[in-house]
């Protein structure tokens, strides 16, 4: 075949676009990610009935006892309305309870109780293997990286 021959173009899939520009976006590769996470995630925790803020909640109290509403809020980043309506269900659901405060009399201490202590166990395993399903394509070492990488845009 002469030198000036052209190679054939690569076969286009007929329903695929050209996403290069959006695939070269942080927040377009975090969403597309998100969304496979965020699926398997409501499959695994429908079980335990739980939502991301119900177990994230769940999960700092269960390594945080005692915190604080405005705590919670400052680390999940959520405006403290929204945690009222979140505390009363959990409450409601007798995961967790409210006691006075060691130290600041004006605080009130969120604590999990004793069915709360076991559903976010059970939850926070089932995380840990949906998190290790949704990221088998990547080593040990990537998935690392990755979520300290991830960590620097928002930390």
């Amino acid at each position: 075949m002469p030198s000036s021959a052209k190679t054939a173009p690569a076969k286009v899939q007929p329903d695929r676009l050209d996403a290069r520009m959006l695939e070269a976006l942080v927040g377009y590769n975090a969403r597309r990610a998100w969304l496979i996470v965020s699926d398997l995630f409501a499959e695994r925790m429908a079980p335990y009935g739980l939502k991301q803020i119900d177990f994230s909640v769940l999960s700092l109290l269960a390594h945080n006892p005692g915190a604080t509403s405005r705590q919670l809020c400052n680390t999940l980043d959520i405006l403290p309305p929204n945690l009222v309506s979140l505390v009363a269900t959990l409450d409601s659901r007798g995961l967790i309870e409210r006691r006075p405060h060691p130290h600041d009399g004006r605080a009130v201490g969120l604590h999990l109780t004793p069915d709360g202590e076991s559903l976010i166990r059970e939850a926070e395993q089932a995380v840990v293997q949906l998190e290790s399903d949704a990221s088998a394509r990547l080593s040990a070492r990537e998935r690392e990286t990755l979520i300290k990488l991830l960590q620097k845009i928002y930390l």
